[in-house]
């Protein structure tokens, strides 16, 4: 099936962009560098007629090592609010970190081949903030765009759970009529995301009491003993709904002392509501089983973070949509589940139908192998402008 893009999207333009964005490392813990691209996007929205806003990130704290909390520092948000009272209006999301530290050896683009670019963020996401800027762009130019008013929200924490912008995902997604997010197509082919599973982040801190490990043992209380035990419980819980992940073990210390110290990570992969709440109420349980039968204090901290994502009848119709104006360009869409997250989630749990892989073809995201399929670029754009300028009168 023959591809076709509108003249009025600029393929080198949006080219130029995503090196010139993948060239700013944007890991999510490097201030200096989403700073750095949150102003030079600031710079690309501002050719579209609306306001432009840096949001402060929301307060958000983790566990160290020896189990105390602490702050955790976020860049800034973007936000782009255009015709705010427009009666029908949307919400379109993508992010600016990336899982490249600053210190990371993934740091510079090559040509795998003609057409296809290797480097940091060139799909997961610059390439999709390229497509969405350029399909709004797009969209600017024609009759329809009066009617439709939208707000864009490019984070600067998707890759570590949106903690810090969970809040201003609701708050924006809100009385919206739909929304489309800039993750990369699940696969090279273009495929889409559609039902995801959620995830959820716990650090677990036992404390028990320490002693000499040849002359009174029977008065220590094992954290580690206890953190192994939760270790066994928790893959007991596992079901066909619900994955259940343990990461890191943390604490210890001299083999001749019993541990009065651990912090265990682990991560869940809930695929529906009720494997996720029904896995609250069960951890609970065992957490207050393993204190008493091992005779130490825990501390729970983290949560779900993205609830699951099911496709209700408002999302599949957003879907076919997507899929005939793919048709009416020539482009072949389709779909599959996932067990990836991503902000998608979090706005379908606002009620908000959304299709969440409108970004550039590619692949091997999260890895120094992530690669860009560069003709994708136009061509998702002149995807998402005929969307939207659809979702200006489209009925669900």
């Amino acid at each position: 099936m023959t591809r076709t893009t509108p003249p009025s999207i600029d393929a080198d333009a949006m080219l130029d962009q995503v090196r010139e964005w993948s060239a700013i490392n944007t890991g999510t813990a490097n201030l200096e560098g989403l700073a750095r691209q949150a102003d030079a996007l600031s710079k690309a929205f501002s050719v579209l007629p609306g306001e432009i806003s840096l949001v402060d990130p929301a307060p958000v704290t983790a566990i160290d090592a020896d189990g105390s909390e602490f702050a955790k520092p976020h860049g800034k948000h973007l936000v782009v609010k255009v015709r705010p009272t427009a009666n029908r209006r949307i919400l379109l999301t993508g992010h600016m970190d990336t899982v490249f530290p600053a210190d990371h050896p993934f740091q510079h683009q090559r040509w795998l081949e003609d057409g296809v670019l290797n480097g940091p963020g060139v799909a997961d996401m610059k390439g999709g903030i390229a497509v969405m800027l350029h399909a709004l762009m797009a969209f600017e130019q024609t009759a329809s765009a009066g009617s439709l008013g939208y707000d864009v929200l490019i984070n600067s924490d998707e890759e570590t759970g949106s903690l810090a912008s969970a809040g201003l995902i609701a708050e924006m997604a809100r009385g919206k009529l739909a929304a489309l997010t800039y993750e990369p197509a699940a696969l090279p082919d273009g495929t889409l995301a559609h039902a995801r599973g959620g995830t959820g982040n716990y650090s677990i801190t036992f404390s028990g009491k320490s002693a000499h490990a040849g002359r009174n043992p029977h008065e220590g209380r094992n954290a580690l003993v206890a953190a192994a035990d939760l270790i066994l419980r928790l893959k007991a819980m596992e079901r066909e709904d619900i994955t259940i992940n343990p990461a890191k073990l943390e604490g210890g210390g001299p083999n001749n002392v019993v541990p009065d110290h651990a912090v265990l990570r682990f991560n869940i992969r809930p695929k529906s509501t009720s494997a996720m709440e029904g896995f609250d109420t069960e951890l609970a349980k065992v957490l207050s089983a393993v204190e008493r039968e091992h005779e130490v204090s825990i501390h729970r901290h983290g949560g779900v973070t993205r609830p699951p994502k099911p496709i209700d009848d408002k999302a599949q119709k957003l879907f076919d949509l997507v899929r005939e104006c793919g048709a009416e360009l020539g482009q072949d869409i389709r779909w599959q589940s996932t067990g990836g997250v991503c902000d998608g989630n979090n706005i379908a749990a606002c009620g908000v139908p959304v299709v969440d892989t409108m970004g550039v073809r590619g692949g091997a995201i999260h890895s120094a192998d992530e690669f860009l399929i560069t003709a994708s670029l136009a061509e998702r754009a002149a995807l998402s402008a005929r969307v939207i300028e659809r979702l200006s009168n489209f009925e669900f």
